[in-house]
C-alpha cells in the first residue's frame, strides 16, 4: 500500500507567528502541529521537519482538507520545461518493466487547489532520465501521464533518475486541473550533493523520501493555483470509468481519445496529442496539453 502523502515542503513556508507563552519566542500554528506529530509514526523531511500525513481514504469517501491548508500557502513553484519534454506520452502509472535497471522508486501524493481541497481528474505528465542520466527521445521510456483519482491522489512507479552534467537528480512533471492552466515543475531528492550546485534546484520542491528495502518511497503534494468554492462537490463531473463513446466527430465528455484523433469543438478543428478519456472541463480550448488546434 502506498504511504500516506505528506504536505508539500513549500507549505512549511510563510508561517504566521503567534505570541509564545510567558513572553517566549513567537510560534506558529504549523510549528505546534509539527510538535504534536513528532511522537507519532509520521515520516520526517530532511532537516527534521515533519511531513504531515493524510488519511488514506480507505472508505472511498473524499478526503478532508489537510490541517495546514488555510495558512495562506502559495501554489507549488513552477520551473522550466527543459529540452527533453515530448507530447503524446502513454497513459500509465508505471514507467518500469521487470528488466529495467535502477533503484526502484514510488512517488505518491495528492493534488490540491487554493482552498486545499483535493482535485480529481488532474492530468499529471511525468518524464525523467534513466539510471544512466539519459532521456529517451526516440520512444517513451520513462515517460507517462495519468489522472488523479476521485480523492485527488496519484501514484507513480519508476526508478531513481540518474545524473547528467549540470543537474542534480530530478523528475519533471506537468500538472493541469480541468479547465485550468498548466503547471510545469520538477521534483527533487533530499540529501543530494549536487543540490547545492544545480542552478535550477528549489528546496520548496523537495520530495519526502525514505528507503524501503532495496528501493525508495517518495511523497509530494501539489498545490495548484485553482480557486475552489468550499460548497462545491469534489467528485469529477464525469467518471473516467464510464463506458467511452466512439472517438471522432464533435468532442464529447466520456469519449476515449487516442493521439491523432481529430474532433471539432466550437466550430474549430483539434488534433489529440495524448490518449485520454475526456472529462467535462477538458474541452479542447482549455487543455493545450491534450489538444492542438488545426
Amino acid at each position: 500500500m502506498p504511504p500516506a502523502s505528506p504536505a508539500s515542503p513549500e507549505s512549511y513556508e510563510n508561517n504566521e507567528p503567534t505570541a509564545g507563552a510567558a513572553g517566549g519566542p513567537a510560534i506558529s500554528r504549523k510549528s505546534l502541529l509539527r510538535a504534536a506529530l513528532v511522537a507519532t509514526a509520521v515520516p520526517l523531511l530532511a532537516g527534521g521537519g515533519v511531513a504531515l500525513a493524510r488519511d488514506t481514504g480507505a472508505s472511498g469517501a473524499p478526503l478532508a482538507p489537510t490541517p495546514d491548508c488555510d495558512d495562506g500557502d502559495e501554489p507549488t513553484h513552477d520551473q522550466i520545461e527543459g529540452p527533453y519534454f515530448k507530447p503524446n506520452s502513454p497513459l500509465r502509472t508505471s514507467l518500469v518493466t521487470s528488466p529495467t535497471p535502477g533503484v526502484p522508486l514510488t512517488v505518491s501524493g495528492y493534488v490540491f487547489g487554493r482552498e486545499c481541497r483535493p482535485i480529481p481528474g488532474v492530468l499529471l505528465d511525468f518524464w525523467q532520465a534513466d539510471t544512466n542520466g539519459a532521456y529517451d527521445m526516440s520512444g517513451f521510456n520513462f515517460r507517462g501521464h495519468q489522472f488523479t483519482d476521485r480523492n485527488g491522489a496519484f501514484t507513480l512507479t519508476t526508478i531513481v533518475p540518474g545524473l547528467y552534467p549540470g543537474r542534480t537528480r530530478h523528475i519533471h512533471v506537468k500538472a493541469q486541473a480541468p479547465g485550468s492552466g498548466i503547471l510545469t515543475t520538477q521534483l527533487y531528492f533530499p540529501g543530494e550533493p549536487r543540490n547545492s550546485t544545480d542552478m535550477l534546484y528549489d528546496a520548496a520542491l523537495l520530495m519526502n523520501v525514505r528507503a524501503v528495502g532495496s528501493g525508495k518511497q517518495g511523497t509530494f503534494d501539489f498545490v495548484l493555483d485553482v480557486a475552489q468554492d468550499p460548497t462545491d462537490p469534489t467528485d469529477p463531473p464525469t467518471d473516467p470509468t464510464d463506458p467511452p463513446t466512439t472517438p471522432g466527430g464533435t468532442w464529447a465528455a466520456g469519449t476515449a481519445y487516442t493521439a491523432g484523433d481529430r474532433v471539432t469543438y466550437g466550430g474549430a478543428a483539434y488534433r489529440c496529442l495524448q490518449a485520454h478519456t475526456a472529462l467535462t472541463g477538458w474541452e479542447p480550448p482549455n487543455v493545450p496539453a491534450l489538444w492542438e488546434r488545426g
